[in-house]
């Protein structure tokens, strides 16, 4: 099977299909079976494309650097993790509320809060000029 992007002369309209093979797109080309979705004419030509070839070595080369690179990123954030169950409060799905509440009260707390917000919450806090930060975190369940 190959696949080629299509375009079409009269419309302009791009789109990709599946042959069989390279001489199954020219005898359906030469048959004018070959149309335009958008527009239906029959004035579809191939475009220049690149070839996808997968060079399986360096593939997998590749992929043993990307895991080791994950693993060294997933080391690092389990870090700053311990850190901050160390050293913040959990206030869990209360996040918003809490940092409402410690902005707005002008208390200093004892320590700084770390929950659960979802982007929006967020946004709207850094809104209201509450200084917030996104931290990913990793599942102390994932290998």
């Amino acid at each position: 099977m190959i696949k080629y992007k299509l375009n079409c002369k009269n419309c302009l309209h791009s789109f990709d299909s599946w042959f069989a093979s390279s001489k199954e797109y020219e005898k359906v080309k030469k048959l004018k079976l070959l149309n335009c979705r958008k527009c239906n004419s029959d004035k579809v030509e191939k475009t220049i494309m690149a070839p996808n070839v997968v060079n399986r070595k360096k593939d997998k080369e590749f992929k043993i650097e990307t895991n080791q690179n994950y693993k060294k990123i997933k080391k690092k954030l389990k870090e700053y993790q311990k850190f901050i169950k160390n050293n913040f409060e959990d206030v869990g799905d209360n996040f918003t509320y809490e940092a409402r509440s410690i902005h707005y009260s002008n208390k200093k707390p004892k320590k700084g809060i770390y929950g659960k917000a979802s982007i929006d919450e967020v946004k709207e806090l850094k809104d209201e000029g509450i200084e917030t930060e996104l931290i990913p975190w990793v599942n102390d369940k994932d290998n």
